[in-house]
């Protein structure tokens, strides 16, 4: 058999590592990494500060350019069917090239593999031989209300977990959101909500803020623009709470 471990390393510390991470990392033979350019080298250099830190010898680290992705299609969901279709295909190159008979490769996924990543996604189809693992990690979310030193829930309420996307064309869909991906700041003019806002969770470059949206947003506007041209990405997420 072969092993295939997902390891969630969390959202951007080196301490959110759990010990089961770390047992995991000292068991692997071969690390595989998706490189996504040199504006996201932070990811790639965090990923290989981790094996360098607790993987054991001998071991190899295989690494592949991350698919492009189509952010300018009209039909969104179309496009990011057909990236994921194309990672799915990069990751079973890869395991069928590198992983041999009784060894166990690795993955090391931001967050939680099982909060919005796609790696679980991709990797469906695998042939049988293969016994995958998952490896939950501390996922932005949990990093988010952590610094914030709030709870996710509300006794007796839900949590809506969104998009910034469908927050835009939708409105609010409960009283507590928790919204990624929002390049729109579909959060703005939502003067009735509370915004529990976190860019660069758990790195040296960490952003929050916290406040009513009417007071809060322009600032969120203007310290996202500067650490966007700044790094050239940013991985933000916030928790909208109807006051």
């Amino acid at each position: 058999m072969k092993r295939l471990l997902l390891i969630g390393i969390g959202a951007g510390d080196p301490d959110h590592l759990t010990l089961q991470a770390v047992k995991a990392i000292a068991a692997t033979d071969v690390f595989f990494i998706v490189d996504k350019g040199a504006e996201k080298r932070d990811l790639t250099d965090l990923r290989h500060q981790m094996i360098k830190t607790h993987a054991r010898d001998p071991h190899r680290i295989v690494t592949a350019a991350d698919p492009e992705r189509d952010r300018t299609a009209a039909a969104y969901a179309e496009a990011v069917e057909d990236w994921r279709e194309r990672r799915g295909v990069l990751y079973h190159r890869m395991i069928d090239d590198a992983l041999g008979e009784g060894q166990t490769g690795a993955f090391l996924i931001w967050g939680d593999p099982g909060v919005y990543d796609s790696t679980l996604a991709a990797l469906e189809g695998l042939p049988a031989g293969i016994d995958v693992e998952v490896i939950p990690g501390i996922s932005a979310v949990a990093a988010l209300t952590a610094r914030h030193r709030i709870g996710l829930t509300r006794v007796a309420r839900p949590v809506h977990l969104t998009t910034g996307r469908r927050l835009a064309d939708e409105g609010p869909s409960a009283d507590d959101m928790v919204v990624m991906l929002d390049a729109r700041l579909a959060f703005e003019g939502l003067d009735d909500f509370d915004i529990y806002w976190g860019a660069y969770l758990g790195t040296p470059d960490e952003i929050l803020v916290a406040g009513p949206v009417a007071e809060v947003a322009p600032k969120i506007r203007e310290l996202r623009a500067e650490a966007r041209e700044r790094k050239g990405w940013i991985m933000d997420t916030y928790l909208l709470r109807r006051r």
